[in-house]
């Protein structure tokens, strides 16, 4: 009886231990996110993050105010400690500590503070630095970053009027200032720039969200004198001291991609790494270069960017090609508590990440939050870097693929597409075309695969997808996806044999052209979307609707109320800066269809963002700015809250109305 019984106890432990072998693995067994508790009397809305010597942070927030928190990696289990050290500050969304006192970038100057008696709370307020003010909300200032010289970065936000403007002076800029405090220009274009950073070889990125004149989420490499794209900035270009030539005249407004515009247009800086807009993330924060990777896994040199909209954390692999910028973004660590704004590697380490929400919203459900990422040491199957070659790329690994599934060109699709340049708020995906495979080559130490294409466009994202590949061990990339920004092709290996992948022709079709920017899909009639009132109406409706849209991603109404079985007149007005369209659902479905728009992926653009659901009763197409559409549907019979809602990518948790039927 006992062995029968030790038996049934082995046999049960064999079961649990198979079945957590077989449980797909997550990111979290790789990546831990340990919260930070926070004091109930404390609105730890963090803007500013700095790392102190002894291993204490700082932290700063939207409220003016500046905590020393102690313990902070929680050290036996044992809470951190928080001291209020400063506070009647004006919005501090930058901080950091040099030479003994901390650096509060406030809204309208920067503002050196100091303990002068040792007690941990600030006496000393000195102004180090002052810009002027409009009053605009929008005008957010960040920094500094320290430079190698001592120097130290800032950048200055856009305000918000309609579309972004700078209705003072260097809004929109990039500045260096000196340590005895001499201000020089360095270079704009930029429209929201809170995340920046230098990597190892003191060059200078900054990260830049979806916006007017900006197609989706993308870091750009600044070097003195750069347009990096946004039009507004320029209105100081004139000044003696600005080393940007370009003029707002010099702008066209073509919906181009940028790549193509930049060709004729000297003085235009193309990104070096595309984010593709809800592909990726949907308002790119913070940039930080991983120098030390001992404590945080295989990615060493490579650079992560947390994502507000998104509460994640995305890694990105940068190569230089031709003296110029371009490389890869891949997905890393999603699940953190708020929206991302501020990343600062700890003395053992971890990542310290510090977020608000601040009304913006985020997948993230708090209001604000601090947050610690921690490996487990476990490393993850991932594609490590995608590489370009002279006829295609080189994807790296971190563990042995297995190369059955490597080889299997079933396992594996490419996409390249763009975005247009223009002054509207964000783009659709545009010129979206399939790459075929030509040739894949696993690598002797079975690291790395080499994969040949028909066709590379420079200019381009390129998605690459592996979703069969496996590692030696049967397990499934943890991340089966990646985009690579093509702007310059690598012709070091430009003389191989193309014979080793089977392949006889050794042309390779390099597109390095304009193309014309494809208009927003229109998708074909429909019953649930009819434009024309029927003639069985006899020319009458019942009720005509008018529902227009308003900054912040509204409409501008939220309720309104029909009778069932009703002839509706629904007229749709974009009065706002965005691309929008509307569909009315079913009662409780709303986060179905929203959750399926997104997952059309690159085929979203096609379909107007309208997911083939049922849940679906009726819509519209996607609307350009200051555009409108009338359709003509019959009220359901059913009484119900139905919800009209807005369904392009990154808009639906907040775009919504309900529609009441009577």
């Amino acid at each position: 009886m006992k062995n029968i019984i030790l038996t049934g106890i082995s046999f049960l432990f064999l079961c649990q231990n198979t079945e957590a072998q077989q449980k797909p693995q997550t990111e979290d067994d790789f990546y831990k996110i340990i919260t930070l508790p926070t004091p109930e009397d404390v609105e730890m809305e963090v803007g500013g993050l700095t790392v102190l010597n002894d291993g204490n942070i700082a932290t700063s927030t939207r409220r003016g105010e500046i905590f020393l928190i102690k313990n902070p990696y929680m050290i036996d289990n044992t809470p951190p400690i928080y001291k209020k050290i400063a506070e009647g500050l004006h919005e501090v969304l930058g901080l950091n500590y040099i030479d003994n006192k901390f650096f509060a970038t406030q809204r309208g100057e920067v503002t050196t503070l100091e303990d002068k008696n040792g007690d941990e709370i600030i006496d000393s307020y000195k102004t180090f630095y002052k810009w002027p003010l409009s009053g605009n909300y929008h005008q957010y200032s960040y920094g500094p970053i320290l430079l190698p010289n001592k120097d130290m970065l800032f950048t200055l936000n856009l305000d918000w009027i309609g579309r972004g403007a700078s209705l003072s002076k260097w809004r929109g800029w990039m500045l260096k200032i000196s340590p005895d405090g001499k201000m020089t220009p360095w270079a704009t274009g930029l429209r929201s720039p809170s995340g920046f950073n230098i990597n190892k070889a003191g060059d200078i990125f900054y990260t830049e969200n979806q916006g007017d004149w900006v197609g989706s989420g993308r870091v750009t490499h600044l070097e003195k004198g750069d347009f990096a794209g946004n039009a507004a900035g320029l209105i100081w270009s004139g000044e003696k001291d600005s080393p940007v030539k370009l003029t707002l005249k010099d702008i066209p407004d073509t919906g181009e991609p940028l790549y193509d515009v930049a060709k004729s247009v000297p003085g235009i800086k193309p990104p070096a790494v595309w984010f593709p807009h809800t592909l990726m993330g949907i308002s790119t924060s913070d940039i930080l270069e991983l120098d030390s990777p001992k404590n945080f896994g295989p990615f060493e040199g490579q650079m992560f960017v947390g994502d507000q909209g998104h509460s994640k954390i995305m890694r990105m692999y940068l190569e230089k090609v031709n003296g110029v910028y371009q490389g890869a973004c891949f997905p890393f660590r999603e699940g953190f508590s708020s929206g991302i704004l501020r990343m600062k590697w700890g003395l053992d380490g971890s990542m310290f990440v510090g977020m608000t929400s601040r009304g913006w919203a985020s997948t993230g459900k708090e209001k604000f939050g601090l947050q610690r990422m921690v490996w487990t040491g476990n490393t993850p199957f991932e594609m490590k870097t995608i590489k370009s070659m002279p006829d295609g790329f080189l994807i790296e690994f971190t563990e042995k693929v297995d190369k059955k599934s490597a080889l299997d060109a079933d396992n594996y699709s490419f996409n390249s597409f763009n975005y247009k340049y223009h002054h509207f708020y964000g783009s659709p995906v545009i010129n979206n075309m399939k790459l075929k495979i030509k040739g894949i080559k696993v690598s002797d130490d079975e690291m790395s695969v080499r994969i040949v294409l028909d066709t590379l466009r420079l200019g381009y994202i390129h998605e690459v997808k592996m979703e069969g590949v496996l590692n030696s061990q049967n397990k499934p990339l943890l991340h089966n996806v990646g985009y690579y920004t093509l702007n310059q092709i690598n012709s070091a290996d430009a003389m191989i044999d193309l014979s080793v992948f089977g392949v006889k022709e050794k042309a390779m079709n390099h597109e390095n052209h304009n193309m014309e920017a494809m208009k927003v899909a229109s998708m074909p009639a429909s019953a649930k979307r009819i434009s024309k009132m029927p003639e069985s109406w006899n020319n009458t409706v019942d009720q005509t609707i008018t529902i227009g849209t308003k900054p912040g991603l509204k409409f501008d109404i939220n309720n309104i109320q029909v009778k069932a079985g009703s002839k509706i007149k629904l007229v749709f007005e974009n009065n706002d800066d965005m691309l929008h369209n509307l569909l009315i659902v079913k009662p409780n479905t709303v986060d179905k269809v929203g959750k399926a728009a997104l997952e059309l992926g690159l085929e979203g653009a096609q379909q107007n963002y309208i997911p083939n659901l049922e849940e679906v009763i009726y819509h519209t197409g996607i609307l350009e700015p200051e555009s409108s559409e009338t359709i003509y549907f019959v009220a359901p019979s059913k009484a119900g809250n139905y919800t009209f809602v807005c369904t392009f990518p990154g808009h639906y948790t907040l775009m919504q109305g309900t529609l009441r039927v009577k």
